[in-house]
C-alpha cells in the first residue's frame, strides 16, 4: 500500500517536472537554433536565409500557451491572471511582427534590414500591451505617500535613463548623418524598447512582488534588457543587410518569458499574500541614477564633447526630485508617528482616550494642588453581549460609537470620556461636588435612553453607572476601583440607574456577585420549582387560567422569590436556562392537570419570558419542541412579557410573529407603567394585556380612578383580552366587575401556590373561597 502511494507521488512530481522543464527545454532549442543559423551566417550568407528567420515566429508559441495558461488557472489572484493574458498577447504580437519582418527581408528577393508599417505596428503594438500590462500591475500599497514616492523614483530613473541613452545612443546616430526613414523608425522602436526594460526594472525594483513573483518579474525585465541592447548593437551589422539581430534576440527573449511563466506556475501560495500589509519595498536606484548622471556630467566636462548643459540640468533636476522625494518621506513619517501616537492613546473604534490615556489623565487630576473635587463615573452597557451575539459585531460596533458620541455630548466641557474596553466607557469629572457628578451621570443616562440605530437595527441602550468621588493625592487606581463597584451594584439593582459608592457597598456586592455561581449550580441540581397563581372570572370565581412564577429553594436562605435572583440571571445570562425550565415544567403541569381533571383544568398557564429569551434564534423552535413533548395545544399557552422587553426587542419581534402564528398566545404584562404603551399595542402582535396593579389599586376620582376603563374601551377597540391585576380587596373586584372586566388575579382570589394545591383546589370546588 505504502508502495502504491509512493508511485503515485513519484508520477506526480515527475508529471509537474515535465510541466515546468518542458516549455522552457522547448524555448531553449529554438533558442539555440537561432543564435547557431546567426553564427553561421555571421561572415557571409552561407544557409538559406529562410533558416535565419525560421525560429523566431515558432519561439513565440511556448510563451503565449504558458502564460495563457496562467491567465485561466483560477488559484492566482486576478491582478495576476490579468498580467499573464496582456504577457500572452504581448508574445502572440511579437510573433507577428517577427514574421512580417522576415517577410520585409526576404520577400522583395534581396535581403533588406528596413522595416514595413505592418512590422513596425506589431512591434509597437506588443511594447504597448507590455507597457499596458505593467501599468496596470498593483504597487501593492494603498498609501498616498507610498504612491507619489514611487512615482518620482520611477521618474528619477527614466530621467537618467533618457540622458544616457541621448548622449550614447540618440545622439551619434542623428551625427551619423542616417536620416532615412527605416533607420529613424527602428532607432526610435530602439529607444522606446529600452525606456520600456528601464521601466520594467524600476517596476520590479520599486512596487515589490504582490502578485507576480519576484522571480517571474526578475527573469521578464532581463529579457527586456536583453531586446533593448539587440536595437543597440543593430548599428554594428548594418553592412550585412540578411542579418537583424531580431532573429536571434526574439527567441532569447521568449526563453526569459517562458522562464518566467514557469517561475508563476511553480509559486505555491498566492503572491498577494507573500508580503504584509503596510511594508513597503525600497531600492537604491534613484540615488545610483543621480550619481549616473554627476558622472556624466564630470565626463562631458572633461571631454567636452558638448552635452555639459545638458547633463548640467539633468543633474540639478533629478537632485532636485531626489531632495523633493524625501521631504516627502520625511513628512509623511512625520504624520506615521503622530498616528502611532494617537493609535497608543486612544481606541481604534470609537476614537475616544484609552486606558493609557484615561490612567495620565486621571493622574494628572488627582495631581492638582488646588482641592477641587474629581469624580470617577465608570459606565457599563447592559446585555450587550446579547447584541454581539444576536445581531453581530457590526451591530455592537456601531451601538459603541453611537453611545460614545452621546457620552461625549452629555458630560461638560473639560470632562474626559475614555474607552477601557469592550462595552465599558469611564469619564473624569473633574472640579465637581457629588452632587453635580449625580447630576452629571443621570444626563448620561438620560442620553442613552433614547433608541439607537445600529447597522440597521434599532436597539435600546441601558447602562449602569458608578460613581467614585476623590480628591486631589487620593490614588487613581482606588478611585476606579470603587466606581468599578460601585457601577456593579447599580448593574445588581437592575440596571440602566447610577449611584454612587458607599462604604460597605462591596460587601453587597460580592454577595450578589456569589449568588450568580450559586444560581448557576441551583439550575443543575434541581433547587429552583414553580409556583401557580389563579387567574379567575370576576362573575363566576371560576379558575380560567394560571401564571406560572418560579421559586429557588436556596439551601441556607429558604425559598427566594423571583426579584431576588431574575435580575441576577438576567446579568450572567442564566435566564435562558431558568425561563426553558418554567416553560418546560408549566406546559407538563397543565396538561397534566388537564388529563386528570379535564374541563375543570385551566384553560390556559401563563409563562413570563424575558427579552434575552426572545433574542435567541432558536427560542421559537424551542417553544414548539416543549409543546409537542407535553401533548400541550399551543392556544392554551401565552407568553407574557413586560413593557421594558417589547422595548429592548427590536427585530426579535420577529419571533412572537412565528410564535402567534403557531397558535400561542402573548400578553403584554403591567400595561401601562410605560410612556410607550400605545405605541406597542400598534407594534407588537399581541392577544392580551394585563393592567398594572399600580391602577387598580387606585381608588381617587378623577383621571387615575378612570384609567381602568380606559384601559378596557381601548382594549375592546383594538379586540384584545384585558386581566386586571393585583386585586387585594373586594371592593376593587367589584368596582372592576361594574366597569365590566370579566378576568382578573391577586392576593385577594389566591396567593401563588404549589401544583398539588391546585390540583387540591379543583378536586374540592371549582370555584375559589374568595370567589365574589
Amino acid at each position: 500500500m505504502h508502495d502504491g502511494k509512493l508511485l503515485v507521488m513519484s508520477r506526480r512530481l515527475q508529471r509537474r517536472a515535465q510541466e515546468a522543464g518542458g516549455p522552457t527545454l522547448a524555448s531553449t532549442v529554438l533558442a539555440a537554433f537561432a543564435v547557431a543559423v546567426f553564427a553561421v551566417n555571421l561572415s557571409g550568407p552561407r544557409t538559406p536565409l529562410v533558416l535565419l528567420w525560421l525560429a523566431g515566429p515558432l519561439s513565440v508559441v511556448v510563451p503565449v500557451f504558458a502564460a495563457a495558461r496562467i491567465a485561466r488557472s483560477a488559484r492566482f489572484p486576478a491582478p495576476t491572471r490579468r498580467f499573464w493574458k496582456h504577457l500572452a498577447i504581448c508574445a502572440a504580437l511579437a510573433g507577428v511582427g517577427v514574421a512580417s519582418n522576415a517577410r520585409d527581408a526576404l520577400g522583395s528577393g534581396v535581403a533588406s534590414q528596413d522595416l514595413s508599417p505592418v512590422t513596425v505596428a506589431a512591434y509597437s503594438s506588443a511594447v504597448l500591451t507590455l507597457l499596458w500590462g505593467l501599468w496596470r500591475l498593483p504597487l501593492g500599497t494603498t498609501s498616498r505617500g507610498d504612491r507619489m514616492r514611487i512615482g518620482m523614483d520611477a521618474g528619477t530613473v527614466l530621467v537618467a535613463a533618457t540622458v544616457f541613452m541621448w548622449h550614447y545612443q540618440a545622439r551619434p546616430l542623428l551625427e551619423a548623418g542616417n536620416y532615412r526613414a527605416p533607420s529613424l523608425i527602428a532607432a526610435s522602436f530602439t529607444l522606446v524598447l529600452e525606456l520600456l526594460a528601464v521601466f520594467a526594472i524600476a517596476k520590479v525594483a520599486l512596487s515589490g512582488h504582490m502578485f507576480v513573483a519576484r522571480g517571474a518579474l526578475h527573469l521578464f525585465a532581463a529579457g527586456m534588457i536583453g531586446g533593448a541592447l539587440s536595437g543597440f548593437l543593430q548599428r554594428f551589422i548594418v553592412d550585412q543587410p540578411h542579418l537583424g539581430l531580431s532573429q536571434i534576440t526574439v527567441p532569447v527573449v521568449m526563453i526569459c518569458a517562458t522562464a518566467a511563466a514557469k517561475r508563476q506556475w511553480q509559486e505555491p501560495t498566492a503572491p498577494g499574500q507573500r508580503r504584509q500589509a503596510g511594508t513597503r519595498p525600497s531600492s537604491n536606484l534613484p540615488y545610483l541614477a543621480v550619481a549616473a548622471v554627476d558622472t556624466l556630467l564630470l565626463v562631458a566636462i572633461f571631454t567636452d564633447d558638448g552635452d555639459e548643459r545638458l547633463a548640467a540640468v539633468a543633474a540639478v533636476a533629478l537632485t532636485a526630485l531626489v531632495v523633493w522625494r524625501q521631504i516627502t518621506v520625511f513628512r509623511e513619517n512625520a504624520r506615521l508617528v503622530a498616528r502611532l501616537d494617537h493609535n497608543a492613546t486612544h481606541d481604534a473604534l470609537t476614537q475616544l482616550p484609552n486606558r493609557a490615556l484615561f490612567n495620565d489623565r486621571l493622574a494628572a487630576a488627582l495631581s492638582s494642588t488646588t482641592g477641587h473635587g474629581v469624580s470617577v463615573a465608570l459606565v457599563d452597557l447592559d446585555d450587550f453581549k446579547t447584541v454581539n451575539d444576536t445581531l453581530g459585531h457590526a451591530a455592537g460596533d456601531a451601538l459603541l460609537l453611537a453611545v460614545a458620541r452621546r457620552l461625549v455630548a452629555a458630560v461638560r466641557p473639560g470632562d474626559v470620556v475614555a474607552r477601557l474596553g469592550g462595552d465599558e466607557f469611564v469619564v473624569i469629572l473633574d472640579d465637581v461636588t457629588p452632587a453635580v457628578a449625580e447630576q452629571v451621570a443621570q444626563r448620561m443616562i438620560a442620553a442613552l435612553g433614547e433608541p439607537v440605530v445600529a447597522d440597521g437595527h434599532e436597539l435600546l441602550v441601558r447602562a449602569s453607572i458608578g460613581i467614585a468621588g476623590g480628591r486631589p493625592g487620593d490614588d487613581a487606581g482606588e478611585l476606579l476601583r470603587r466606581a468599578d463597584i460601585a457601577m456593579y451594584a447599580a448593574k445588581h439593582g437592575g440596571g440602566s440607574n447610577c449611584l454612587p459608592y458607599t462604604d460597605g457597598m462591596a460587601g453587597a456586592v460580592a454577595g450578589s456577585a456569589a449568588l450568580g455561581a450559586q444560581l448557576r449550580q441551583a439550575v443543575d441540581n434541581g433547587e429552583l420549582f414553580v409556583e401557580y397563581q389563579p387567574i379567575v372570572s370576576l362573575d363566576s370565581g371560576r379558575m380560567t387560567a394560571v401564571e406560572a412564577l418560579v421559586r429557588w429553594a436556596h439551601p441556607t436562605r429558604g425559598t427566594l422569590p423571583p426579584a431576588e435572583f431574575i435580575p441576577v440571571a438576567e446579568r450572567t445570562g442564566l435566564i435562558v436556562a431558568v425561563g426553558d425550565l418554567v416553560l418546560r415544567e408549566a406546559c407538563r403541569q397543565l396538561a397534566s392537570w388537564s388529563a386528570e381533571h379535564g374541563p375543570l383544568a385551566p384553560a390556559a398557564v401563563n409563562v413570563n419570558v424575558s427579552a434575552r429569551q426572545l433574542a435567541e434564534a432558536s427560542f421559537t423552535d424551542r417553544v414548539a419542541a416543549v409543546l409537542a413533548d407535553t401533548g400541550l395545544a399551543p392556544h392554551r399557552l401565552t407568553l407574557e412579557i413586560t413593557e421594558s422587553t417589547a422595548v429592548a426587542l427590536g427585530d426579535a419581534v420577529t419571533h412572537l410573529e412565528a410564535l402567534r402564528r403557531m397558535g400561542v398566545r402573548v400578553a403584554l404584562d403591567d400595561f401601562g407603567t410605560d410612556q410607550s404603551s400605545l405605541t406597542l399595542l400598534q407594534n407588537l402582535p399581541v392577544d392580551e394585556i394585563k393592567l398594572d396593579r399600580s391602577f387598580v389599586q387606585r381608588s381617587a376620582p378623577g383621571r387615575a380612578g378612570a384609567m381602568p376603563a380606559a384601559v378596557l374601551a381601548l382594549a375592546r377597540v383594538v379586540g384584545l383580552d384585558v386581566v386586571a391585576e393585583g386585586i387585594e380587596v373586594p371592593e376593587q373586584a367589584q368596582r372592576l366587575a361594574a366597569l365590566g372586566y370579566r378576568t382578573a388575579q391577586g392576593y385577594h382570589f389566591a396567593r401563588p401556590m404549589s401544583a398539588d394545591a391546585v390540583d387540591r383546589l379543583l378536586t374540592a370546588a371549582p370555584v375559589t373561597a374568595a370567589a365574589t
